[in-house]
């Protein structure tokens, strides 16, 4: 029985590199829409975050597009995907609190269910990083990054 649960083990192992570039790939193209809606004019993103109380709205708008794009790219070719996932996990908590928390948790309430699954993604990422099948494991093998 052992052997079993060993051999099953063994067999759901070979995918997981292709359901990390799979998921990476995925979640970088959640983010696409919102970031170029916001991207695309950044005065009215600096405005909407004054008006649900981001301090420093314009900075913020500049941090949070440049995050977002920038995390777009690396996920995509999984490098340095364990920073730009804590990084992007903290955007999702300002999302969580400044946008979604007011309208409970179902997303078709616009509320905190879709951030919370791209936070949970974010940190597999952060944790296991991005597979075989990105940069990080050609650049940087052996080290944190992988």
């Amino acid at each position: 029985m052992k052997n079993i649960f060993g051999e099953i083990a063994v067999l759901f192992a070979y995918p997981q590199h292709l359901i990390l570039l799979f998921a990476r790939v995925m979640i970088a193209y959640g983010f696409v829409q919102p970031t170029l809606l916001k991207l695309h004019d950044l005065p009215a993103t600096a405005n909407w975050f004054d008006t649900i109380h981001i301090p420093l709205p314009q900075l913020f708008s500049y941090l949070v597009v440049g995050i977002e794009a920038t995390g777009i790219v690396l996920l995509v070719l999984g490098l340095f995907t364990r920073t730009i996932s804590v990084l992007l996990m903290i955007i999702m908590m300002g999302a969580i609190f400044f946008v979604h928390f007011t309208n409970g948790f179902l997303a078709s309430n616009n509320g905190i269910e879709i951030p919370l699954y791209y936070m949970l993604f974010l940190f597999i990422f952060s944790t296991f990083g991005a597979g075989k099948y990105a940069l990080d494991s050609i650049i940087f093998k052996g080290s944190f990054h992988e």
